[in-house]
């Protein structure tokens, strides 16, 4: 593996200009993602969410922070001299951006499951992977504190480990595939369609683009990936809770049978 103080750059160069010409044209806007089509097969990998071991509790996210706020125990949330607290902002508990197993006491809760105890669906009809799931397992859209939801916009790691593997597997040439990794402008902070930031590397080097050293990366894994010869595409779009995987019938089935990733057909999102 290369040695220095930018491993990125050196597995991960820029891509030529010009990387995303297809995406746009096969999907439209890539502001949130470029979501593909089934190609010519589909499943939405969905992001993971955590509950302590001692249940979610009858306190939600919102009225813990308002306890807190009410002792004086923790800071107004002040964002762009406007007090979010004041005007009545939910805490609704989940996050933005990477995420993790939050250690020990924690167990991951599969969507299923919750499904089964609440009696949502896993998603709803017509809809795609979001904060509009579980409507009956939040309070007034807040979340129980036992709880930690999906985060939005980013694989969290172990689903990303584990889908790598998944997709090494059934990849033309196996860890060795060349790759290209796409970032929309919102993880980048600004919004630059003139200046797309594509990267080209291994799939085996992939584990590199969820811990980025660029700072201005360092907080979302991929908004897309996809295999050089687009026999394979993902699309981690901003404001989802999962990945959209497009390819080949045997990657979709290997990710829908596979017990490291919860994965799901949506017969409207294909």
């Amino acid at each position: 593996m290369p040695k220095g103080s930018n491993l990125l750059s050196d597995l991960w160069p820029l891509a030529p200009a010009g990387a995303t010409d297809w995406l746009l044209e096969l999907c439209g806007d890539g502001l949130t993602g470029f979501m593909p089509p089934a190609m010519p097969d589909a499943a939405w990998v969905l992001n993971a969410m955590y509950e302590h071991e001692h249940g979610p509790g009858d306190v939600s996210h919102h009225e813990y922070r308002r306890a807190r706020l009410a002792g004086g125990s923790t800071p107004r949330d002040i964002v762009g001299g406007i007090d979010l607290d004041a005007v009545g902002v939910v805490v609704v508990g989940g996050g933005l951006g990477r995420s993790g197993h939050p250690g020990p006491g924690w167990r991951r809760l599969r969507w299923a499951e919750l499904a089964r105890r609440t009696g949502d669906p896993i998603v709803p009809d017509g809809l795609l992977p979001s904060y509009r799931c579980f409507p009956s397992a939040t309070k007034s859209g807040s979340w129980p504190l036992g709880i930690t939801p999906p985060t939005e916009g980013s694989l969290d790691r172990e689903t990303w480990i584990r889908l790598i593997d998944i997709l090494t597997a059934h990849s033309p040439a196996g860890p060795d595939t060349r790759c290209l990794a796409y970032y929309n402008p919102l993880t980048l902070g600004a919004v630059d369609f003139d200046n797309l930031h594509v990267r080209a590397g291994r799939l085996s080097d992939a584990g590199i683009l969820y811990d980025m050293p660029e700072a201005d990366l360092a907080d979302f894994s991929p908004t897309n990936l996809w295999a050089e010869d687009r026999s394979w595409i993902l699309c981690t779009d901003y404001d989802l809770w999962a990945t959209k995987v497009a390819g080949p019938p045997a990657l979709i089935e290997a990710l829908l049978d596979d017990t490291g990733v919860e994965a799901v057909r949506l017969p409207w999102s294909t």
